[in-house]
This record gives C-alpha cells, structure tokens and sequence, in this order.
C-alpha cells in the first residue's frame, strides 16, 4: 500500500521518526516536507540524527501568514497527491501543515489518518486548536495519545476511527535516550552541570508576537536568573522579536544566561533530562519534561497536555513578572506521575491499525480498554 507521510514543524520529524520505521516494512511510504520550518536547524538536523528517510518532495513554502502558508500548501499538496495516488495520507500534529493536508485530503477523497488525536487546549485564539479540531473531524483514523484526548473526542460528537495508542513522542522519548547520552557533551560545551540550570523555550505568537507578554517573560528569565542558571535555545521567531523591542540584548548580556541556536532532538534531550526546571510555552516541551520527570512552567492559559497538570507536574502562568518567577523558583511536584502517555509502543500499535485499516479489517480494536475506563470513572463520566 501507498502511505504519504505529510511533514512541517520540528516536532513532526521528531514523532515520524519510529512510526515511518514500522510503516516501511509492508508498505511504500512517500515523505512530503512542506518547508514549514525550512532552515537546517529546524528541520534537516532532525532527519540525520534520527536517520528518516530523506523527503521525496519539499515544497519549500516557508515563512508567511497562517492563510497564505495553508494556501499555497494545499496548492502544491493536491498536485502531489492527485499523481501518486495514495491510499492514505499521514498527518501528525496541529501545525498548518497538518490542516493543509487533511483539507486538501477530505476534498479528494482520501483517507486521512491522525497521530495525536483529541488533545485540546479550549482556547481557539490558538491557531493550533483550530488546526487540530477540524483534522480530527476530517479524519478516518483518529489515534488519541490520552485516555483524556479520546473524551474531548467523544464530547465533540465523534465516535467512529478513534484509538487508545498512547504517545509516539514517548516511544522516541524511551528509545532515543540510550543514544542521547552521547550527546552529554553539550553540557561540558555551555559549560553547565546536571540539575543545575533551568531550561526555557518561548515560540508561540501570544507571547513573542505581544510587546507586554514578551516585556514580562524578558523581566520573569532576568529575575530568575539572580538564583538559577538559564539555558534559552531561541527559535528564529522570538529572536526576531526581542531584538525588534531591544530585548535580545538585555538578555545575552546576562552572565547567567545563556542563549544559543535551535539544537538537535537528541541534544535536546540531554538539556531536557538534566535541567532542573524547564520554563516554556511549548506543548511538545511540556510533555518531555513530564516524560523525564522534570517540574515544568507553562507560559500560557492553558495546557495542551492537561493530564500533566492534573498530576502536578506542570503549572500554567499567566500573569505578572512575579508570578512567573515565584513558580519557576519554587514550584515542586508532591505527587507520582501517572502512565497517562502509555507505555512506549504507540508506533507498532499505529502501524497495525493502519495494516488493518488498509486491508479493511474491521472492527480493528475497541478503543474503550482498562486505561479508558480507569479515565472515566476518575472523571464521573
């Protein structure tokens, strides 16, 4: 069978990675890379270091609005899947790569599939919430990473397609980091030691696109930064936002932080591990740090990982300067995680329902198992 694999944003090469593995043992799988994310530091490092097949079309899209990145994906998209003709289409994700496929998919008639089905944040100024609200409701194969995405499904009137797998970032999250601890010379290289920094990552345009969200996060990391270590890798956008309100300066010059490029998943990982806190508005970030049993402070309204917050390991801000920084010095989780991202093999459960799915084998699994129920009589469900 003919599987497309449709590719954007950082994180997407990082959850394609084991899947696009198991996908490949029966089945021709063709990569497209919008070009979403287009410079080496966000998107070819990833497909070295975590050896994924080279992309058998770029589309070069770059930078631009939400309306014009979507339009002229959809554009390039329909040309590319109207001539190879797959079986179906793999998306993953929220980003406007995401959408774009799924849309372009739904009006060809091709079966969508959907990895991270169901989370949400209930805030759809975020356009990430709006891009993974209308996927899931043009998708065919829903696969929920959450007993608590498969109830915002539910609670959206969708039924049918909808799957317990658990996280593909937890499967890479477990298999990458036997050989992330190669990677432990990033830490001699900034010059820090374990537990002994805090990592932060700012990205989303409520805080980098806002002058007095990002004033306040600048005043939180300077304040921070008289107690603890800072390690900020900057995502391209943020450091062009700083440096347009003069911020960039204030916080470079600043001994006890540390600002560098974008890293590789598996550097990343390292600083992941061994931080102390991690600071970020990123949901992926958010979702490593519960993985590595880091205290993690949400610079938003919500999370899109609730289940983190639920289990105080996650504490969203948004407010004032001294309410960030009284968080990030003294927030401490009191409580066990619990197996809410299941159990490191969502990748082999996803390729057998896609097995299935293609070869029209039906039902291919109750989605209501023990976690499921567990879930819902926690809730009162």
């Amino acid at each position: 069978m003919k599987i497309i694999t449709v590719l954007g944003a950082r994180p997407q090469f990082i959850k394609a990675a084991l899947l696009s593995k198991e996908l490949r043992k029966k089945n021709q799988e063709i990569i497209i890379h919008t070009g979403q994310h287009y410079d080496t530091e966000m998107s070819d490092i990833f497909f070295k270091q975590m050896n994924i097949s080279a992309p058998d079309h770029n589309l070069e899209i770059g930078s631009g609005s939400h309306a014009y990145q979507t339009a002229k994906m959809m554009i390039k998209l329909e040309k590319i899947f109207i001539l190879e003709n797959p079986d179906l289409i793999l998306v993953y994700g929220d980003t406007n790569s995401t959408l774009a496929a799924a849309v372009t998919a739904a009006k060809l008639n091709i079966s969508v599939a959907h990895v991270e089905a169901g989370p949400r944040m209930f805030d759809k100024t975020v356009p990430e919430e709006t891009n993974r609200i209308i996927t899931d409701h043009l998708s065919s194969l829903l696969f929920a990473p959450t007993p608590g995405s498969i109830h915002n499904l539910r609670n959206e009137g969708l039924n049918e397609g909808i799957y317990l797998t658990g996280d593909v970032m937890f499967d890479n999250f477990k298999y990458f980091s036997k050989n992330a601890e190669k990677h432990l010379k990033i830490l001699k290289k900034l010059d820090l030691t374990k537990k002994n920094y805090i990592l932060t990552t700012i990205h989303r345009a409520r805080n980098t696109d806002s002058i007095k969200n990002l004033k306040i996060i600048v005043e939180s990391l300077l304040k921070i930064s008289e107690v603890e270590k800072i390690v900020f890798p900057v995502h391209p956008r943020t450091k062009k936002y700083l440096k347009k309100h003069f911020l960039y300066d204030k916080l470079d010059k600043n001994p006890n932080i540390k600002l560098i490029n974008p890293v590789g998943y598996l550097d990343m990982l390292i600083l992941t591990k061994n931080a102390k806190k991690i600071i970020t508005d990123s949901g992926g970030l958010q979702r490593e740090a519960y993985f590595a049993q880091v205290p993690c402070i949400t610079l938003d309204k919500s999370s899109a990982w609730p289940e983190t917050v639920e289990d105080n390991w996650n504490l969203v801000i948004y407010g004032t300067s001294e309410k960030i920084t009284q968080s990030a010095l003294h927030f401490k989780p009191n409580y066990t995680q619990n197996n809410v991202f299941g159990y490191g093999n969502a990748s082999i459960k996803i390729n057998q329902l896609i097995e299935k799915f293609l070869n029209k084998e039906y039902p291919l699994h109750d989605f209501k198992d023990d976690s499921f129920k567990e879930y819902i009589n926690l809730r009162g469900n």
